[in-house]
C-alpha cells in the first residue's frame, strides 16, 4: 500500500490527493464481503481473488475521477467545482464499464454444476464491489478530493502555471513585435 501511496504521490505532485483514491476503495470491499455474506457464500481463494480483480477496477476509477478533477483545478476552477465537474464529466463512462464488468459476472455469479461454488463465489465478489463500490465512488472520492485537495493548498498553494506561460508568451509577442517594428 505505501509502494501505490509513492506511485500516486509522484503522479499527482502531492502528498495528500493520494489518499482520495486510496481511502476509497474499502467502500468496494464492504460490498464484495457483504454480497458473500447475504448469498451465504465463504470467504474462499475465488472471492479473494475477485477482490483483488476488484481493487485494481476501483482504484482505476478513482484515479480517473482524481485526475479529470486535478486538470480542471489547474485550469483555474475551484476545488469543489473541479471535483463536481470531474465527477459529472466521467459518469457514463464509469457506469458504461461498471454495467460491462457486472453483466459479465452474473453467469459466473449464478453458476451451477461442477466448479459452481468457486465460479459463484468469484462473480458474487466482483458484482457486490461493484455496485456498492461504484456508486460510493461516485460521492466518495470528489468529497476526499475536496477534503485532501484544501488541506494541500494550505500547506502549499497553487503553482500558476498556466498563468505564468501565458505572461511568458504575451511577453515574448510583444517583444517580437516591437523588434518587427
Amino acid at each position: 500500500i505505501f509502494l501505490i501511496y509513492l506511485i500516486l504521490a509522484c503522479l499527482y505532485e502531492s502528498f495528500f490527493v493520494p489518499f482520495a483514491v486510496i481511502f476509497s476503495v474499502p467502500f468496494g470491499l464492504m460490498g464484495s464481503f457483504l454480497f458473500a455474506k447475504l448469498l451465504g457464500l465463504e470467504n474462499n481463494i475465488y472471492l479473494q481473488t475477485g477482490v483483488i480483480m476488484l481493487i485494481g477496477l476501483l482504484a482505476k476509477t478513482a484515479i480517473l475521477i482524481t485526475e479529470y478533477a486535478i486538470e480542471r483545478r489547474r485550469k483555474g476552477m475551484g476545488i469543489v467545482e473541479s471535483a463536481y465537474s470531474a465527477a459529472q464529466v466521467r459518469l457514463r463512462p464509469i457506469l458504461m464499464t461498471v454495467l460491462t464488468m457486472i453483466f459479465g459476472m452474473l453467469p459466473l455469479m449464478f453458476s451451477s454444476g461442477a466448479g459452481a461454488n468457486g465460479n459463484s463465489s468469484l462473480g458474487t465478489g466482483v458484482v457486490g464491489g461493484m455496485l456498492v463500490g461504484t456508486l460510493a465512488l461516485l460521492f466518495v472520492v470528489p468529497v476526499f478530493y475536496i477534503i485532501f485537495e484544501f488541506l494541500q493548498e494550505k500547506i502549499r498553494p497553487p503553482m500558476e502555471e498556466e498563468a505564468d506561460v501565458q505572461v511568458l508568451l504575451e511577453k515574448e509577442k510583444s517583444e517580437a513585435e516591437r523588434n518587427n517594428k
